[in-house]
Formats: structure tokens, C-alpha cells, sequence
């Protein structure tokens, strides 16, 4: 853990889930200025996009951060299953008077490339993450050649071990209570996930790389939890959606922030891969988990419409409500302020524990 600290510069290890679609570069920065690491979800920005944004939280902190890319391979486009995701979706374009013919398609996301590489060698981030794996060997060592720490995502002891295996400095423990996309690409079994508390401890067993744990880590007490299950560090997520700095909708802060949010599940409905949030009216009618939705990520374009068509309305029919599990943590409040609460929760577990932060 002492080697994690002082190699990121941080005050404990509290790290900000990278959230695409929900935040910038202003919640990054919030998160870097009170002691954590904040991260910069690049999964859905173009090189220019990405550019800027990372020129904006360079230019306003000298702090270590971490630029967050997925790695999934592209699909090839099935048109028998793109008819069958139009036509369950048909109904609903009608309901709202949009053309349905054609629908729009296409990724919402790409995987990282040389492209975004050419982009980030500039700025050089002090860590690099990634979700659905790792990148090719070639492009791993071009980030490793700057000196960037390598994280990536774990949802099993297999996947922990292949990470370790191929590159990783650092695993993520991804429990099933985490909000967003699992982070699962060894297997789409889903009954292979487990809770973070099942999870984080065998993962600690099998590598020799620090573990960090995900999913459900939503008081001072499950900090603690996490220390004493191994764990070098925590990533956070939920908490932040509702900080002033998240970019975070109306609808969704609303959401989370509402009784509905007690019920989640994991839903392929909005992306193609399994991804936890709020169950909202798209999720009950069609079944979380409908075979129809396309391979990850051509999902997405089709729902666009009509999440832009209810949002209008003011309605939250079919707009991805990310969320973990524990929502409770998700408060209006500064990201600074929320995270020298955990930066606090994670010294004193330290101390209580007796060994200080170096351990």
C-alpha cells in the first residue's frame, strides 16, 4: 500500500470511478484538489474532445489523475438482430411520433487506439485505466513507456490472475453492487459475478499487485471493511453523482436521489453489455437482460431518440440510470467535500487499525 501511495502522491488511496456520459474534467479536478485521484472517463470523447478536456484539468492541477478507456473489441453488425432490436423498439417510436425507418445505428463508444494515444502521449497522466480488459500489447507498452501506473477491472479471480499476467500495475476488484458496465471479459456469464465483499478478498490471495476495491463502498465502515479484507485502496462512484461538479441530468440526480433508486439490476437494454442502474419503465417492459439488444456497443444509437423524445417530456423511460447499489451516499454536496469525507473514513480506519496509513 506505502509503494501505491507514493508512487500516485496521494494522501490515502481514494480513487473516483471513471463515470462516461456523467462528469468531466471539473469532478476529476474537484476529486484531485481534496487528496484522491480523480479520474477522466475517455470512452465516449473524440481525440479533440479528449484534448481539451485534458488541457483544461492540466492547466487547473499539477495532481496525479487517471484517464479511464474501454478495450472491447468492435462487433461486426448482425442485421437479423438489428431488425429484431427495431422491432421491439418500433412501439415505442410510435408512442412518441419518431420516424422508426430507419433507425439511427452505429458505437456510441471505441476502444482505445493509437489515435487516442497520439493524444495522451502529450500529457503523459500519472495513470492509465481500463475496463473490458487490457489493450493490445503494443499499445500497452506505448503507455507504459511514459511511466503511466496501469489499472483495469477484475469481476473475477480469473480475470484478476489474466490482468496481473499481462500488464497490470493494479487490479480493480469490481463487486456485483457497482453501478455502470461490469467490467467482465473473460466470460458474459453472469452468474460468475460476485459481491465485493466474496470478491475483493480472493482477488488479494491470488495476485501480488494491489487490489482496490469497487461496488457498494458507501460508508466509513465499509472503508474499513475493505482494509481489512486486503484492500489497497477504494474506487467510489455512486457518491459522486449527485456532487456539484458531476454533470449528472436533472432526472437522474431525481432518480437517485428517490426511493426508486433501492431497486437496481444489471441491463443490457442501453449499450449491449451488462451494466447496473435504476430500473426505470424501458427495464421492466422488455426485461433487463432482452436477448434483442445488439453486441456492446450498437445498442445505444437506437435508444437515443427516444430517451431525447421522454427527456423532453421530463419522463426517465429510457435514459440509462447508472447507479451501484447503495445509492444512499449519492448527495448534493462538492466532490472536494465528499471526498475528504472518504480521504477520512480511509486515515481512520488506518489508525484504528494501528498501523498507519503506510501499511
Amino acid at each position: 500500500m506505502s509503494q501505491l501511495l507514493q508512487h500516485l502522491g496521494l494522501k490515502a488511496p481514494i480513487f473516483q470511478a471513471p463515470m462516461a456520459g456523467a462528469q468531466n474534467h471539473r469532478l476529476a479536478l474537484a476529486v484531485c484538489q481534496a487528496g484522491g485521484l480523480g479520474a477522466l472517463p475517455a470512452a465516449m470523447l473524440s481525440p479533440d474532445a479528449l484534448q481539451a478536456e485534458l488541457q483544461a484539468l492540466t492547466a487547473a492541477t499539477p495532481a496525479p489523475y487517471n484517464v479511464n478507456f474501454f478495450c472491447h473489441a468492435q462487433p461486426t453488425p448482425n442485421a437479423e438482430r438489428e431488425a429484431g432490436w427495431h422491432k421491439a423498439l418500433a412501439p415505442y417510436y410510435s408512442e412518441f411520433g419518431l420516424d422508426a425507418s430507419p433507425m439511427p445505428g452505429g458505437p456510441g463508444r471505441v476502444p482505445f487506439g493509437h489515435d487516442s494515444a497520439d493524444v495522451l502521449e502529450a500529457f503523459r497522466p500519472a495513470v492509465v485505466s481500463f475496463h473490458f480488459g487490457l489493450p493490445a500489447p503494443d499499445l500497452l507498452a506505448r503507455v507504459k513507456s511514459w511511466g503511466a501506473f496501469v489499472l483495469s477491472s477484475a469481476t473475477t479471480v480469473a480475470e484478476a490472475r489474466w490482468l496481473q499476467a499481462h500488464g497490470a500495475d493494479a487490479v480493480i476488484a469490481q463487486g456485483l453492487e457497482a453501478g455502470g458496465h461490469r467490467g467482465m471479459f473473460l466470460t458474459d456469464d453472469l452468474s460468475t459475478q460476485m459481491g465485493t465483499f466474496a470478491l475483493l478478498p480472493q482477488i488479494v490471495q491470488a495476485v501480488d499487485v494491489p487490489v482496490i476495491a469497487a461496488g457498494g463502498v458507501g460508508t466509513a465502515q465499509a472503508v474499513a471493511a475493505a482494509r481489512q479484507l486486503g484492500a489497497s485502496g477504494v474506487q467510489i462512484g455512486t457518491a459522486y453523482l449527485c456532487s456539484h461538479e458531476a454533470g449528472t441530468s436533472p432526472l437522474h440526480r431525481a432518480a437517485l436521489q428517490s426511493p426508486a433508486a433501492q431497486h437496481t439490476a444489471l441491463t443490457t437494454l442501453f449499450s449491449g453489455r451488462p451494466a447496473r442502474g435504476i430500473v426505470n419503465r424501458l427495464m421492466r417492459e422488455l426485461g433487463p437482460l432482452n436477448e434483442a439488444a445488439p453486441a456492446f456497443p450498437l445498442a445505444t444509437a437506437a435508444i437515443a431518440p427516444l430517451r431525447a423524445a421522454a427527456e423532453a417530456q421530463g419522463l426517465s423511460d429510457f435514459t440509462p440510470l447508472w447507479s451501484g447499489q447503495n445509492a444512499s451516499s449519492a448527495r448534493s454536496l462538492s466532490a472536494s467535500d465528499i471526498t475528504r469525507e472518504w480521504v477520512q473514513a480511509w486515515l481512520s480506519a488506518s489508525l484504528h487499525e494501528g498501523t498507519g496509513v503506510g501499511a
